[in-house]
């Protein structure tokens, strides 16, 4: 059975068992349970792709006991890629109307809905400071971005610090040259095979799930991400040299179904909204404080960890922006960086 049938029937099971039906090709939505006819609560189920001791699956956690605890919700959380795998196809399935809240991140959901300057928040080296997110739902450019994913079925809900992406590779990395040729798994995106391009490594696109078996069988010489992704799948066990690249600050960028907020009594959907966006900041923190921990283990388990020359890595990457590669619209930059106060 491929990923893609299962994750339908993952999905169908979930739909079945909150009782939520979709008639006539989708046309019929959760709008009752939403409403409390005959006393039901409203459904969600929170689902990603990282190990459940993250940062953004503690979140999930997080916001969905507080939204059992308020009365109105039955909150549930699938993470480790129960539910699937695959991050686009889930928020695929939210945008059909389904009861999920999913994490994806700026770079996926520029891809996804054809929004190309949204991929800026997640380009190499522009964003360096995770404290400038807090600013971000401010902005005009935020909410232009907003609207244009509503119009698409997706709200987005809340966006969170998650961490920055380095290289953990099975051979020492201290240099661009030393990424030449390597099969490093990262975005299967623009942004990600941006990256490839001018670091020069082979960007294998494929699921978390398949990166430990991938590393450990010598198909793949590493992989792109976050620490605490890292540490929480044990990638320690078959990458033992990190570069410390920093060069993408991940964000989670938390999105569920235009369908099922608009659902909601406002009251309910002011706390959901309320309760998705402080618990993101909260735990956006909480991933800060504990990077260097993560590394001390990473350390503890046979890593070496390399401080690259970031001024060579930033230079390497340059040529993405004057060449324009992502397709931003003149000026974006420096527009951003404006609205951000930077």
């Amino acid at each position: 059975m491929n990923m893609t049938r299962k994750t339908l029937l993952a999905v169908l099971v979930m739909i079945v068992s909150a009782g939520v039906l979709f008639a006539r090709g989708g046309q019929q939505s959760a709008q009752p349970a939403a409403e409390g006819g005959s006393g039901a609560k409203i459904v969600v189920t929170f689902a990603g792709t990282e190990a459940a001791t993250t940062g953004q699956s503690r979140a999930m956690q997080a916001m969905a006991d507080k939204l059992n605890a308020d009365g109105r919700f039955t909150a549930t959380v699938l993470v480790a890629g129960s539910l699937s795998g695959d991050t686009d196809a889930m928020v695929t399935q939210a945008r059909m109307g389904v009861p999920l809240v999913i994490p994806s991140d700026p770079g996926r959901l520029a891809s996804q809905f054809n929004i190309p300057d949204l991929n800026i928040l997640m380009a190499p080296y522009i964003l360096t400071d995770p404290a400038v997110l807090s600013k971000l739902t401010d902005t005009a450019l935020f909410k232009e971005w907003e609207a244009k994913l509503q119009a698409q079925g997706i709200s987005f809900v809340a966006d969170m610090y998650n961490g920055f992406r380095s290289f953990y590779t099975t051979t020492p990395v201290r240099t661009v040259a030393d990424l030449s040729g390597l099969r490093i798994r990262g975005f299967g995106n623009p942004i990600g095979n941006a990256l490839a391009k001018y670091f020069g490594f082979a960007n294998i696109g494929i699921t978390w799930g398949e990166v430990f078996p991938g590393i450990q069988q010598k198909t793949l010489d590493g992989c792109e991400v976050q620490v605490a992704t890292a540490n929480g799948s044990a990638i320690y066990e078959v990458a033992k040299y990190l570069a410390l690249t920093k060069h993408y600050l991940l964000q989670s960028s938390f999105v569920c179904s235009s369908r099922l907020i608009d659902s909601m009594p406002a009251d309910a959907r002011a706390f959901f909204l309320k309760t998705i966006r402080d618990t993101a900041a909260e735990y956006g923190n909480i991933v800060a404080q504990e990077e260097e921990p993560f590394y001390e283990n990473m350390r503890k388990n046979g890593v070496t960890i390399t401080e690259v020359n970031l001024k060579e890595w930033q230079d390497a990457i340059a040529p993405l922006y004057t060449n324009n590669d992502l397709g931003f619209t003149p000026g974006l930059k420096e527009r951003l960086f404006r609205e951000l106060g930077l």
